[in-house]
């Protein structure tokens, strides 16, 4: 997808780094909007519905973390990118942002050729524009529950549970390679994307959240190698 298609919104309550990095990211092409809190940022992402989402931890009025959670429970948006930029570089402020639905995690201080990098492979995910050549429907039917990767829900007992792209996407790898040992190099590589870096814990922390949203045990962790998802 050509950069000029490609929306981003920068949250931060400091101009400087406002007016910095969108200076950076304007001049590679993107169509850049800014907000200075999470409040401004929901407005504003209502009408611009960006295709990623830079966010600021500390923040007055909304912080990172409720904007993200507000993010995304918002289904207009079409469950955006949302990276967090922020000085906070401790492990639980990370996994923090990780439960709060975040795609990845950056921490400041960054070199602007770093830093597009980092985004340049955050939307390499989003893949190109559908050819609408067949509506069939892409479903995964395991375990007394269905997954949609279509619509991107899950559907139990006639309920539809929507969960966090990522969540949603290891869910869908796993499920569709049932009693199969899978690797973590394996899962960075499917669900993140080679070109991403992510921290160690993230895998762990996504698979926390697949079993408490879900209520479900069928995702067996095997140590020093990966996971698996039984049929039950």
């Amino acid at each position: 997808m050509d950069t000029t298609d490609l929306k981003i919104l920068l949250v931060d309550d400091e101009a400087d780094i406002l007016e910095f990095l969108g200076y950076n990211l304007a001049r590679e092409g993107y169509h850049v909007e800014k907000a200075k809190n999470g409040k401004q940022a929901i407005q504003i992402a209502r009408e611009f519905k960006p295709h990623l989402v830079i966010l600021d931890v500390m923040m007055p009025e909304m912080d990172g973390m409720e904007t993200c959670n507000a993010m995304r429970n918002m289904p207009e948006l079409n469950d955006p990118l949302i990276v967090f930029l922020t000085a906070r570089g401790e492990d639980y402020s990370q996994i923090a942002g990780f439960d709060a639905g975040a795609d990845d995690y950056i921490t400041k201080p960054i070199k602007p050729k770093l830093f597009l990098s980092r985004i340049q492979a955050l939307l390499r995910r989003i893949p190109e524009p559908a050819k609408e050549e067949s509506f069939e429907r892409d479903l995964i039917e395991t375990s007394g529950f269905v997954i949609d990767k279509k619509k991107y829900v899950v559907i139990r007992n006639n309920e539809e549970i929507s969960l966090p792209k990522k969540e949603f996407e290891l869910l869908s790898f796993l499920a569709s390679r049932p009693d199969r040992v899978v690797t973590r190099d394996e899962i960075f590589s499917a669900v993140w994307g080679d070109d991403v870096v992510v921290g160690d814990r993230t895998i762990d922390v996504h698979i926390r959240r697949i079993r408490e949203r879900l209520d479900i045990e069928n995702i067996r962790t095997i140590k020093g190698v990966g996971y698996k998802f039984e049929v039950k």
